[in-house]
């Protein structure tokens, strides 16, 4: 009998650099599968329509782990038939993700007990400027109030009242129970921030920046559940760190930079996305103090 060669520890380091950057051994040539006589056919086909148990999504889920900026360059080059869609892997990670921290964590939404911090009712000052201004900050303040109490009604109970709240109340506990404000805001903020680090120096469209992002939040999403195991359901927070070293990755393969332009274009990617979050946030003060304003 023949025996198997040995390849040292740097040949097999090397193979494995060029699988990285291709996706297939090149040396190897595709074996012709054998058709197996079996007595039946029960299982056969069953699971190729279930995004998580079909080779695509196989392949997805390791490659997501062992060359991720590459894969995201092969399927906005073209590759779409060996990958899960985009959209559809976030979909499908997140989903995952929020059963197995339902299971380790049953009792995630905590029920609160809302407390006002604003008196309505104005005190009664000598000079009237001062007293229109502290009438208008405090109902703004109870706008702002009212405002996120009805965003989060699955957390305070004692404020459901009428049956579309009530409606309102199990929509939104469904929602945050499977993450989905969490990964759809994070996708938009990323999208934008990549587009606006990517588009004019890397001629990279906001297709492409929409596709590298879901993938980016489904890889941020693996270590995220990795996290949730080491630590026994208390935490799922992968730190900022790491999230660095993961884009730095990711731009190293995908467009093919050295580490200190990929470590540049991450920071200006997170500048992009702090100030994108920061117009949200003034949109939304913005919106709140109209509201308090025309109803004062």
């Amino acid at each position: 009998m023949e025996q198997k060669k040995k390849h040292s520890f740097k040949s097999r380091c090397r193979a494995f650099a060029i699988w990285q950057k291709l996706g297939y051994f090149p040396w190897h040539r595709p074996e012709e599968k054998k058709v197996r006589k079996r007595s039946g056919d029960f299982y056969k086909g069953a699971f190729d329509s279930i995004p998580f148990l079909n080779d695509d999504a196989k392949r997805t889920f390791s490659q997501l782990l062992l060359r991720p900026g590459y894969m995201i360059r092969d399927y906005i080059k073209g590759a779409h038939e060996r990958y899960l869609a985009p959209l559809t892997a976030l979909i499908v990670f997140y989903a995952f993700f929020a059963l197995v921290a339902a299971v380790m964590r049953p009792v995630q939404q905590q029920r609160k007990e809302f407390t006002p911090t604003v008196n309505i009712e104005a005190e009664e000052l000598d000079n009237p400027e001062q007293e229109k201004a502290l009438s208008l900050a405090k109902d703004m303040l109870a706008v702002l109030e009212k405002g996120w109490v009805y965003l989060h009604l699955d957390q305070y109970p004692e404020q459901v009242d009428t049956q579309h709240e009530s409606s309102l109340a199990a929509l939104e506990g469904t929602l945050r129970s499977q993450g989905i404000p969490l990964f759809a805001g994070q996708f938009l903020l990323l999208w934008l921030a990549m587009s606006l680090a990517l588009h004019r120096r890397h001629k990279q469209t906001m297709s492409a920046c929409a596709a590298a992002s879901a993938y980016i939040l489904c890889q941020f999403s693996f270590f995220m559940l990795f996290a949730l195991l080491f630590s026994f359901g208390k935490s799922a927070e992968i730190g900022i760190v790491l999230i660095i070293a993961l884009l730095m990755w990711d731009y190293h393969q995908w467009l093919g930079v050295r580490w200190k332009k990929s470590f540049w274009l991450v920071l200006k990617t997170c500048v992009y996305y702090g100030l994108l979050a920061g117009v949200v946030i003034l949109l939304a003060g913005g919106t709140v103090v109209l509201i308090a304003y025309f109803q004062s």
